[in-house]
């Protein structure tokens, strides 16, 4: 099957693919657009559009008035007098009785915002915000914090406990994680690796994504254009689709390696520096298994893209012949992404050693936890195997769609072209 025409073939996807446009703009733009797109996500989550505000705060009590009034004041915003509160007292029903009457000044942007605590709030922390903009969770969080304390201490006050000891009560639990391994050294978990599973999941989908439509695609044009025909008096049918789907395999790993080097860069070299909370504990043996894994992934997918390309006339009908496929590389990559919850839950441990699945979801699985050896060569035996099964079906479906056009054919046809024998 590997002779001189195909490696004619592979020449000639090789020149039409590396060469075009689209395969440089996706090697080269899409790592700027992706990690433009997390800075942009970064800075959108960092912006302060609440450098001011106006707001009223009303307690039920005097005593819950003076301990929220004496929190408030504590905050930076608040000494800084970018923010105007006024404070003061009222029962519930007085309160309800003179809403609407703030409410032309919450209307008319007097006031950004009227908060009241009620007395209950000492047992549940229920409060009550009324604003043109409820929903403006970034001003919450500048006052969620004095608005606890407020309340704690009250909570607290009758029952002798030292200032540190309230302080405590109000605290959150932080966890800091470490990953235990067959290593001596414990080392401290960041989000570094939780970042590289997203970035491993969402590179190996996007680009079996696109090589596979490119690859469908390519195929449908040439059997509309006739172009197959004239390939066909050269080489045949296996040599044919070897050669593309060989030619295209290069391409998508070439193009994964271009990707990856960033990250190779950063583990491999003392030059980047990143924070303890962005550590990235990957070596490069995991790398290699990346690659691996998509080369093998690759191959499969673009023989059952390169079937659906056969067996359909126009890119409309191709379309909806490949969602059995794109379903098979979608649920994985949904599967990769909420194994940052749980990476050790049975349904991301089971999909990393099913067919299709694993080469999405096991890259993704083991930057999180450590994944016994037997696993792997598992996942990798699974891979070889399916590749090896569905290159000669998508061979014997591929020849014989090929040639044929006029009529859509039906998929009990199609599996009948599966018993044809050359």
């Amino acid at each position: 099957m590997f002779n001189r025409r195909t490696l004619s073939i592979i020449k000639r996807e090789l020149r039409e693919k590396v060469l075009s446009r689209s395969f440089i703009f996706m090697t080269l733009l899409v790592p700027a657009i992706m990690f433009g797109t997390l800075g942009l996500q970064m800075a959108l989550l960092n912006y302060d559009s609440n450098t001011t505000a106006s707001l009223q705060v009303t307690c039920e009590t005097p005593q819950l008035a003076v301990n929220v009034s004496s929190e408030f004041a504590k905050l930076p915003q608040v000494e800084n007098r970018n923010f105007k509160i006024t404070y003061n007292f009222m029962p519930k029903n007085d309160f309800d009785n003179m809403l609407p009457l703030l409410k032309k000044d919450l209307l008319s942007d007097k006031l950004t915002g009227v908060i009241f605590i009620p007395n209950s709030a000492l047992t549940d922390k229920k409060v009550n915000y009324y604003s043109k903009n409820p929903n403006n969770i970034s001003l919450f969080n500048k006052f969620r914090s004095a608005i606890n304390s407020a309340l704690i201490d009250m909570h607290f006050a009758d029952k002798q406990l030292s200032e540190k000891e309230i302080s405590y009560a109000g605290q959150g639990v932080d966890f800091n994680s470490f990953r235990i391994s067959n290593d001596t050294k414990i080392k401290a978990e960041g989000i570094g690796n939780q970042v590289v599973s997203f970035l491993f999941t969402f590179l190996l989908y996007l680009s079996m994504i696109l090589l596979g439509t490119m690859m469908m695609r390519s195929v449908v044009q040439e059997k509309n254009n006739r172009i197959v025909e004239v390939l066909l008096s050269s080489v045949n049918s296996k040599e044919l689709m070897a050669g593309k789907i060989i030619g295209t395999t290069i391409t998508g790993v070439a193009q994964m390696i271009i990707w990856l080097m960033p990250l190779v860069l950063v583990i491999s070299s003392s030059i980047f520096v990143l924070p303890a909370d962005f550590t990235i504990d990957i070596s490069l043996a995991q790398i290699g298994f990346v690659l691996f894994n998509f080369l093998v992934g690759l191959i499969t997918f673009l023989g059952l893209f390169a079937t659906v390309g056969a067996i359909f006339d126009n890119d409309q009908d191709a379309q909806s012949g490949i969602w059995p496929i794109m379903m098979l590389i979608m649920i994985p990559f949904f599967i990769g992404i909420t194994l940052v919850n749980n990476p050790e839950n049975t349904i991301g441990v089971v999909a990393s050693m099913l067919p299709f699945a694993s080469i999405i979801v096991m890259p993704a699985r083991m930057t999180l936890v450590d994944v016994p050896g037997w696993q792997f060569a598992l996942a990798i035996v699974v891979n070889l195997a399916t590749m090896f099964v569905i290159f000669p079906l998508s061979g014997k479906i591929y020849r014989v769609g090929i040639l044929m056009s006029g009529k859509k054919p039906k998929w009990g046809e199609v599996v009948q072209w599966l018993k044809y024998k050359y």
